[in-house]
């Protein structure tokens, strides 16, 4: 780890809260919205993504909903466009449904099939990254549609659970390990 990233994770890791048993029992979640709330936090993990994919992406896909906010800051930094992911029925029009396992049940994402033309270069983004379900079914989503997944970025990876396996040969960074 550069001493920059170890400064950035150390910043991350001052500005999350743990929220025990929520949204189940048993579940310990890791809350970034105090980081949100922190212009020059938030400000340098977009600043850390962009610096790492500017003229490499097309296209940003953020995943529901702490996704979206990091997602679409990148997006815009990136001058490119943004991509939700959202859970199944929220989005109108046709859409691609993907179901997963995650730490406390099932769910189905979404994505329109028409989000972006085949061959772009896509840059997906979440908070945290747990067991690699939710992630792993959006970059299955954006293949299925033709896209190429050139990173995977998050927040919080929550090592212990083992979802950077669930990704394969996907490129993953996150800045902070937990």
């Amino acid at each position: 780890m550069t001493d920059s990233l170890a400064s950035l994770a150390s910043l991350v890791a001052s500005r999350l809260r743990d929220i025990p048993d929520f949204p189940e029992p048993g579940v310990l979640f890791k809350d970034f919205t105090p980081l949100l709330g922190d212009a020059r936090a938030f400000g340098a993990v977009v600043d850390d993504a962009v610096a790492r994919y500017a003229g490499r992406v097309d296209v940003v896909v953020g995943i529901e909903a702490r996704g979206f906010m990091i997602g679409a800051a990148t997006a815009y930094a990136l001058g490119v466009g943004f991509v939700p992911v959202r859970k199944q029925g929220k989005l109108p029009g046709e859409t691609r449904a993907a179901e997963y396992s995650l730490e406390y049940g099932t769910a189905t994402i979404e994505i329109h099939d028409d989000a972006f033309p085949a061959g772009s270069r896509v840059l997906v983004m979440d908070d945290v990254i747990a067991t690699g379900g939710t992630v792993a079914a959006a970059c299955d989503l954006v293949e299925e549609l033709g896209g190429e997944v050139v990173g995977i970025e998050v927040v919080i990876e929550v090592a212990a659970l083992g979802g950077r396996a669930a990704l394969g040969s996907r490129p993953l960074t996150s800045v902070l390990v937990v």
